[in-house]
């Protein structure tokens, strides 16, 4: 019983946090409590920043700005995308994402709080286009690992790396 109102708890959480956004957002922060119990509240900030970071992820590609990863992207998971951004800009390429769905699962929270691992099976839209002529449209569906560390106010993706299905 307690399980479903925590999960209940998450999605309507995060479902205010997106108000009016097209995803389809799923978050189960179940797994991984037989070590460090996660309270509700910092696992609705950790999804909630997450999907926040989809954001910063968009409008940066779409712009090819990579200073658009800022805040919520730092270490590797910022370098590796800021790469591709300056790659896809000397192309003179620009991509638009559209998430559809999410479904995230919380797998790992570090018994020092520090860390947050989660996975998201994600379906997506690309668009690529050159110089404004669209070359491109796929239908993505990917799993995504994520590593979530606290900052000031607000968890960042520190990690974000596709696997395998």
């Amino acid at each position: 019983m307690m399980k479903s109102y925590l999960r209940l708890c998450i999605v309507l959480s995060i479902a205010s946090v997106i108000g009016t956004a097209q995803s389809v957002v799923q978050a189960d922060s179940q797994a991984g409590q037989d070590r460090r119990p996660l309270p509700q509240q910092t696992a609705t900030a950790a999804v909630r920043d997450y999907l926040q970071s989809w954001q910063s992820l968009k409008s940066a590609l779409e712009q090819n700005r990579p200073e658009l990863l800022q805040p919520a992207f730092v270490g590797t998971a910022r370098d590796k995308l800021a790469e591709t951004i300056q790659q896809q800009a000397a192309l003179r390429i620009r991509t638009r994402y559209q998430d559809s769905t999410h479904h995230i699962q919380i797998v790992f929270y570090s018994p020092d709080g520090l860390s947050i691992e989660m996975t998201d099976k994600v379906e997506y839209d690309v668009r690529v286009t050159d110089r404004d002529k669209v070359k491109t449209i796929q239908h993505i569906s990917a799993r995504y690992l994520i590593v979530l560390t606290p900052a000031e106010v607000r968890w960042r993706v520190r990690v974000f790396q596709a696997v395998p299905e």
